[in-house]
């Protein structure tokens, strides 16, 4: 017997950006297991071969109910954004979910040593990139009736709310996101468009690794002495919300694991 979610998701198409590792991975795996009779995923990443590879799994997991399209795409990249609607198969066409969870952070410096480089690619990817892609799956959900329907789901973070020494472009990244979605979902009330928020608290990814340049012992040590969420984790939350019954938004959630109490205030066990 379906779950009530289940029966939401059924025959829905779903896109998730980043989706080769971390939260965007477990977000298509928990997508697929939670509606694993009549759904497609998109997974779009820098990295085609690894999406290959999960869309293996799960069809190896969930079966052939679940048709799953890996599509190389650097969203920094607007013009592989532009392009993107227009080069899908047609049967995977009829987006209904867009889940903006790319992004990524470098490095710790603070004003006035931050490269411009880092800068640059936070900016191009945390924030264009969300945009440029939010704009280009917008008109197929205003073409559906009413003022148009589909949901907009935005990962951002609990640095977007808390600045913290050597975050600034980084926390001021996921500022904009918030801003950014608060104003689409009043631009959207007309709608049956969904826009709702992710803020994760401290996630155990590759994100850190990303974050000191590769160095995994300064990025195990950010972790040390505590239990941090898993992907898994934000996955389930993901997929919750965009399970609601459809007049139900759940506009703003922010996931803690249990040792946090906001950016900068956490316990470890000695």
């Amino acid at each position: 017997m379906s779950s009530a979610i289940a029966k939401r998701l059924e025959g829905k198409t779903i896109v998730v950006t980043g989706a080769s590792s971390g939260i965007g991975r477990s977000t298509a795996f928990e997508f697929a297991r939670t509606a694993p009779k009549n759904l497609k995923l998109i997974l779009t990443a820098r990295r085609i071969d690894t999406l290959k590879e999960i869309a293996t799994e799960i069809t190896k997991e969930v079966g052939d109910g679940v048709k799953v399209l890996p599509v190389q795409l650097d969203v920094s990249k607007p013009e592989e954004v532009r392009g993107f609607v227009q080069n899908l198969p047609e049967e995977f066409r009829d987006i209904n979910v867009l889940v903006n969870n790319a992004g990524l952070v470098k490095g710790v410096a603070k004003a006035p040593e931050i490269a411009k480089e880092d800068m640059n690619i936070m900016f191009a990817t945390n924030v264009t990139g969300l945009i440029n892609m939010t704009q280009a799956i917008m008109p197929i959900f205003l073409k559906r009736p009413d003022g148009g329907a589909g949901d907009i789901i935005n990962i951002g973070s609990i640095a977007g709310r808390e600045p913290y020494p050597g975050g600034g472009i980084y926390c001021a990244t996921k500022a904009a996101i918030r801003s950014f979605s608060e104003s689409l979902r009043k631009e959207t009330i007309a709608s049956r468009i969904r826009v709702m928020v992710v803020d994760p608290g401290q996630v155990e990814t590759e994100f850190s690794v990303v974050r000191f340049y590769g160095d995994k012992a300064k990025a195990d040590a950010v972790y040390a002495g505590c239990e941090p969420l898993t992907p898994d984790d934000i996955a389930e939350v993901i997929v919750f919300v965009a399970g609601r019954r459809e007049n139900v938004v759940v506009a703003d959630t922010l996931v803690f694991p249990s040792h946090q109490a906001g950016a900068g205030t956490m316990h470890r066990k000695l």
